[in-house]
């Protein structure tokens, strides 16, 4: 499983993970997102679909729902979950498909919950020091957890900043453009393929 992780609110974490998906999709994988963030849940609006079911479902998998603005990406919104069914839906994902877990910000509990099931992250940032220094501590985090940044995404800038790679210390780092429709532009779907391929998320 693949962490959509940063430590600020508003970097752009959910449009990544749905981007990344969406590269997914056309390499014809059949990903699933997964919105662990339970306090403030967006994948759904993002994705088109229901806010229900979601991750308290008896069977997860089977509740998840075909994206209305990505085609070949199923998405699994949080609905009202807590933090126990999200444990338990997370222990019960599919380990033959790729799997996007769309991470809350901060460096809490509910933050960590996700990246313990993950198997690498990619780290969300935008300029700013703020940004990055949060960056920097989600990066940490994922490495306490055993799911290693693997790339970093810089959301709305065209080139990575100097010196950001450094700093969140993953191997690569991708810059993804600010246009008006991140999920349709041709622009930001190569970022995402590029992205897609420096994660390397499973199946």
């Amino acid at each position: 499983m693949l962490a959509i992780a940063g430590g600020k609110g508003g970097s752009g974490k959910t449009t990544t993970a749905l981007g990344v998906a969406g590269a997914l999709a056309r390499r014809r994988r059949r990903p699933l997102v997964v919105d662990c963030d339970l306090d403030a849940p967006n994948v759904h609006l993002r994705a088109g679909v229901d806010r229900d079911p979601g991750v308290e479902a008896p069977t997860p998998e089977a509740a998840a729902q075909a994206a209305a603005v990505l085609p070949g990406v199923d998405v699994l919104p949080a609905g009202d979950a807590d933090g126990d069914d999200l444990a338990a839906a997370l222990d019960a994902l599919p380990t033959d498909r790729p799997v996007v877990l769309d991470c809350p910000a901060g460096a809490s509990e509910a933050a960590a919950r996700p990246l313990r099931a993950a198997d690498a992250t990619v780290v969300v940032a935008t300029r700013g020091r703020e940004s990055v220094e949060d960056a920097v501590k989600t990066a940490a985090m994922a490495r306490a957890v055993d799911a290693p940044p693997r790339v970093t995404a810089v959301s709305c800038e065209p080139s990575v900043p100097d010196g950001l790679r450094a700093a969140i210390g993953a191997p690569d780092a991708v810059a993804i453009p600010e246009v008006p429709a991140p999920l349709a532009a041709d622009a930001t779907a190569a970022a995402y393929a590029e992205l897609a391929d420096c994660a390397r998320p499973n199946a």
